[in-house]
């Protein structure tokens, strides 16, 4: 009987073909794992009306971790219009699969490291090793939206003195509306957590982001809990900033940078900016971690016009393959993992179009599996 049993999300898109690489390394690593497949992605959506079968959660449910490749995920009238005809007009309504798996799941952290590595050329600053800390399950990803308004939500809502001007400039047909959610709970998780990884890793500073300015309660709710949460880690500078200034200067002078912790969507913006620091989001893992799940995967989309070529970089894939190992438990294969990839990109032999190169998908895999 194996270790572990891991569930295998590869979705749709390039998401099959990354997780196909990720399957020789692992293989050439002898994990000691069974891989349970789960249906996942965008034909599910226009077959069966949910990205996310039913049957998919229970057999997360039965495994340790999960490694995922990538879905497609379209506007709402675009997934309406890709339903089956057999399926229109019963009610089914379009939800990212993975923001509900970490929702489902409770995966409340999403640890998105992005590290330059030596001979990567497209490096924007060489010995940048940042670490985004994401709250993942509320902000402006919540899922708490409405449109058309109801008159119940627009009534209620009128308590406040600024909401009334938006009925007067259209009728609540016409309004859409999205809410910006957080807890103070929820602010002081993912807060302790990016402290946590700096006092075990020895980093410089924590940096909170948002922009408590102009969103005053939800951001002010932030930095407040950062303050408060800071006061247990004396020995950790607590910088803040706000998001559009922190990208300015994480452009500008990203070494001076170390840990950065942000609500959801400010996460999303920041980590993406990160990525490309140090060669785009063919380098970005990602780590969706709660308390006993967690749901490992590239920050990268599905590319369709891509799948089944084999172009993409699998190297983000093959890094979140490395975050799932370490969170195993099996931190001596992690760091093998990630000495072969180094080892590969700084001989340069190996690359994929995004690097200038002509190499495929699975060259990356083969190249770093021969390392091991």
């Amino acid at each position: 009987m194996a270790k572990y049993k891991i569930a295998w999300l590869p979705g749709d898109g390039v998401g099959v073909d990354v997780m196909e690489a990720a399957r020789i390394v692992l293989d050439a690593l002898k994990v000691d794992a069974e891989y349970i497949h789960g249906d996942i992605g965008w034909e599910f959506w226009k077959h069966e009306g949910d990205p996310l079968p039913k049957r998919t959660i229970e057999m997360l449910k039965t495994t340790d971790c999960a490694l995922f490749g990538a879905i497609t995920s379209k506007p709402k009238e675009e997934a309406d219009w890709e339903l089956d005809s057999a399926l229109k007009d019963k009610g089914y309504v379009y939800f990212s699969p993975i923001v509900r798996l970490r929702q489902e799941f409770n995966l409340h952290t999403n640890l998105r490291p992005c590290k330059a590595y030596e001979g990567n050329p497209l490096n924007y600053k060489e010995g940048i090793d940042l670490a985004v800390f994401r709250e993942n399950t509320e902000g402006m990803y919540g899922g708490v939206e409405f449109f058309p308004l109801p008159e119940s939500v627009y009534n209620a809502l009128c308590v406040h003195p600024k909401m009334a001007k938006f009925g007067k400039k259209a009728p609540l047909s016409e309004i859409a509306l999205s809410t910006r959610i957080m807890t103070k709970p929820g602010c002081a998780n993912i807060v302790r957590q990016a402290f946590e990884f700096a006092k075990k890793f020895n980093r410089r500073s924590v940096t909170v982001v948002d922009k408590p300015n102009v969103l005053r309660e939800t951001g002010g709710l932030m930095i407040r809990t950062a303050r408060e949460v800071a006061k247990n880690y004396p020995n950790i500078p607590l910088w803040e900033t706000n998001i559009d200034a922190q990208c300015m200067w994480l452009l500008k002078n990203p070494h001076d940078y170390d840990v950065l912790v942000c609500e959801n969507m400010f996460g999303d913006i920041i980590s993406d900016l990160a990525a490309q620091l140090v060669g785009g989001l063919g380098f970005a893992c990602s780590g969706n971690i709660g308390d006993h799940y967690a749901v490992f995967e590239p920050t990268h989309g599905s590319a369709p016009k891509y799948a089944g070529m084999y172009k993409v970089n699998s190297t983000a894939m093959l890094l979140s393959a490395k975050m799932m190992l370490d969170w195993l438990g099996e931190t001596d294969k992690g760091t093998r993992l990630e000495k072969a990839i180094a080892e590969m990109l700084k001989e340069g032999k190996v690359r994929t179009y995004d690097m200038g190169g002509k190499n495929t998908t699975m060259d990356v895999a083969n190249a770093v599996a021969a390392k091991l």
